[in-house]
Parts: C-alpha cells; structure tokens; sequence
C-alpha cells in the first residue's frame, strides 16, 4: 500500500491541543479529541487495513487516552462506524455540489462523477477505509456500505425523474450504474492504483450511456 505513505496519502488530522492551561471550551476540546479518533481510525484502516484496528493502534495514532477513547466511542467498531458515516458525508457533499448548476443529464453525470473520482484519489487512505475495508468490518459496516450505495442511487434517481422523467424503472438504472462505478473503484483501489481513478472517467461516462432525452425528457411523448 505504497499510495499510503507520505503527506498526500495522511487522513485528515487536526493539530494537537496545546498542553497545561489553556482557555479552550469543552465542547470544542470533545470535538477535537472526536475528529483525531476519527483521522486515527482512517489512518489506520487505510494504511494497515482493517484487521490491524485495534483501540491501542487508535489511540496511539490519534494521541489520546485510552479514557478519552472511551468517553466518544465505545468500542473499536463504533469508532469505524463513525469514521465511515463523516467520510460518506464529505464525499456525498463534494458530489452534489459538483453537479450543482448542470442543466443537463450528461452534465450532471460527468461532474458528480468526476467529483467522486477526485474525491477517493485526492483521499487514498479515506477511499481504502469506505470501499475496500469497510467490508472487513462486519455486518453493520457492510450495511452502512449498502445504504451509501444506495444515497448514491438516489441522487441519480432523483436527477433522471427531473430531466427525464418518461424514462421506465429509473432505479434499475442507478443501481447498476453506483455499482459498476462502486465494483470498478473497489478493484483499483484495491491494486493501489487509487490515484488513477480520475483517468477512468471518460471511458466510464462512455460504459453508462445516458439516456436520450428526445425520448425520455419531459417534452417526450409518454411511452406506451
């Protein structure tokens, strides 16, 4: 997992606090302590995988106490659960806002899904966490995985009954396209090849034909 080393490979991981007296709020000192679990989850997930999260790995990275742990999380899985739901969020708000402005179904494809590209390349250790390990992680975690794929589908969904709103079972058609896109990032990511996923976007637009809005669109005639 070579991808992993070095400061571009790093999760997102918020300075220390300053040590002795200091004049910081409560809630702002539990927010920190939450988001350097968070990164420490993240960081080692995606650099040793799965497997190798253990609370003493957590903490040693995130530079907390094992008390401190315990006072955010509950246990090991709790803490990857809560790493993958505020990773999920990040990347779900990067594509959203991406295709934000696009009046056009193929314009809304090309750039939420170059925005989701971009996001796992830019976040190697983050896209290994929520894609590949996630399915490490046991029954609740495959779950959150489902239900993102899911968010995903939905979005597509929504945008294909906005523009082409004569188009026939369009959640057939998002689920199969969130998950081509979800099994092909998986497979790179997978080979540590993460930071290649923004070159695929063409060939993939090219694999999910948008539909064609003369026949689908809201000027279209209803099918029979």
């Amino acid at each position: 997992m070579t991808e992993a080393k070095g400061g571009a490979g790093r999760a997102r991981d918020p300075a220390r606090l300053p040590s002795g007296r200091h004049h910081l709020s409560r809630d702002y000192v539990a927010q920190h302590q939450t988001a350097r679990i968070v990164a420490a989850v993240i960081e080692v997930t995606g650099t040793a995988g799965y497997a190798q999260l253990t609370v003493n790995a957590i903490i040693a990275r995130a530079g907390v106490s094992r008390a401190t742990f315990y006072v955010h999380f509950k246990n090991k899985e709790d803490a990857f659960l809560r790493a993958y739901d505020a990773t999920v969020e990040r990347l779900m708000e990067h594509v959203t806002s991406a295709y934000r402005g696009q009046t056009d179904a193929h314009g809304r494809l090309r750039a939420g899904l170059a925005a989701f590209l971009e996001f796992l390349a830019a976040e190697p250790l983050a896209a290994r966490t929520c894609i590949v390990e996630c399915l490490a992680a046991g029954p609740a975690a495959a779950a959150r995985r489902d239900a993102a794929k899911q968010a995903f589908a939905q979005v597509v969904v929504d945008n294909m009954r906005e523009l082409l709103p004569h188009y026939p079972e369009p959640e057939l058609l998002a689920e199969t396209i969130v998950g081509g896109i979800y099994e092909v990032a998986y497979t790179r990511i997978r080979r540590g090849e993460t930071a290649e996923l923004p070159r695929l976007l063409t060939g993939l637009l090219a694999a999910f034909a948008v539909p064609d809005p003369d026949r689908w669109g809201p000027g279209a005639a209803p099918a029979q």
